[in-house]
């Protein structure tokens, strides 16, 4: 019989109030909800707040990868460097440009690519280096620029989790060739979904934009002057609409005060989890501005983490694993071995996590979690 007085505590919630109904209205009111002036807008805010020259705002992030890789020039042949822990969306986006993507391990605290283990994997046919910012702490980014100098390769930030956070005072997805973001529900700015490219480059901005819009001349350069569009490349229909930008702009209005709260309440829990066996908390690179995407510990290696999830979930609790080991996945056929990725795959646990928690929310659930710890510890077989 189910409780139905029972707690319930979920993964993640999106924070919205009065201001994303009022940009939406204007929007709804306005009569242009596909693509238009409210994208137009986002985009310039983007530009403003990370310091960019170009911001093209597109669907999802999988979209905002698989267009730079194209504006590149990756193509069939070619390989691109990808971070192993990842959700399959990175190394999706370099097979949808017919290359190989060839997973690199992870350290173990960030959780980020591990640049001394890129070079040995980089052969005449690699071209870019995909590093993603886990969870919203920016990756090794000097250590990778430095290695991309030497071989004349790209770099492409998947920084999908982490708009506004920070490597060395510089925004993650500002520092390489191009940034790509991602506004699914999960992340610290959403617009349900959505995503965004960046870049200092005029030309892959443009390439970005036309390939976008099904590779027809930009609606942007018209300037009310008659035009009919030519289509000059196979395109895609990735564009956002104007409904999901005005959800942006409201988000971004307050993005500060949401990424403030949510390092608050990443303390609360590291102080938590100081106190409790068997789990520690995720690792604070000092090079790094965290805006915690997510709030992902690693259990011990005598617990078993998708018990430990079924019982939190028995309690009410919602959980996640933290992502996943891209080259243990079937659709890769992937020769590579990443021991550490794999490792953290099986024990990483994202707690739950967002800007309306509470510390007495947090309580609770630490609560749970250290009884049910006691209870998952595996036996002599394995389980």
């Amino acid at each position: 019989m189910v409780d139905n007085k029972r707690k319930i505590i979920p993964l993640a919630r999106p924070f919205f109030d009065s201001e994303e109904i009022k940009q939406v209205q204007e929007t709804l009111d306005s009569g242009w909800v596909s693509q238009g002036p409210k994208v137009k807008e986002f985009e310039a805010k983007v530009c403003e707040y990370l310091g960019v020259n170009y911001a093209v705002s597109v669907c999802n992030c999988t979209a905002a990868l698989h267009l730079s890789l194209l504006a590149i020039g990756l193509k069939q042949g070619d390989e691109a460097l990808v971070a192993d822990f990842t959700f399959p969306a990175t190394g999706h986006s370099v097979m949808y440009c017919g290359a190989k993507p060839v997973f690199i391990d992870i350290n173990p605290k960030t959780y980020n690519i591990e640049p001394e283990f890129i070079q040995d994997k980089i052969t005449s046919r690699t071209k870019v280096i995909i590093p993603v910012h886990t969870f919203g702490q920016p990756a090794d980014m000097d250590s990778i620029a430095t290695i991309a100098k030497e071989y004349k390769l790209k770099i492409i930030e998947d920084a999908a989790c982490a708009f506004g956070s920070k490597y060395k005072g510089k925004f993650a997805g500002t520092i390489g060739d191009i940034g790509c973001f991602s506004f699914h529900a999960r992340k610290g700015l959403t617009t349900g979904e959505g995503g965004m490219v960046v870049t200092n480059d005029k030309y892959y901005a443009d390439k970005i934009r036309m390939l976008s819009t099904f590779g027809m001349s930009s609606a942007w350069d018209r300037k009310g002057k008659l035009v009919i569009p030519e289509f000059t490349d196979l395109g895609f229909n990735y564009k956002m609409s104007d409904i999901t930008a005005a959800v942006g702009v409201a988000q971004l209005n307050k993005l500060d005060k949401m990424i403030e709260k949510r390092r608050y309440l990443a303390d609360y829990w590291d102080n938590k989890l100081d106190s409790i066996k068997l789990i520690n908390k995720p690792f604070r690179d000092e090079n790094s501005f965290h805006i915690y995407q997510s709030y992902v510990a690693i259990v011990h290696e005598e617990v078993d983490r998708d018990q430990l999830r079924q019982k939190l979930l028995d309690n009410g609790i919602q959980t996640q694993i933290g992502t996943y080991a891209s080259h243990i996945q079937p659709i890769y056929h992937s020769e590579q071995k990443c021991r550490v990725s794999l490792d953290i795959f099986h024990r990483s646990l994202a707690l739950p996590f967002y800007v309306c928690m509470t510390e007495q929310d947090i309580d609770y659930v630490s609560g749970i979690l250290e009884r049910e710890l006691q209870n998952c510890l595996r036996g002599d077989n394995g389980k």
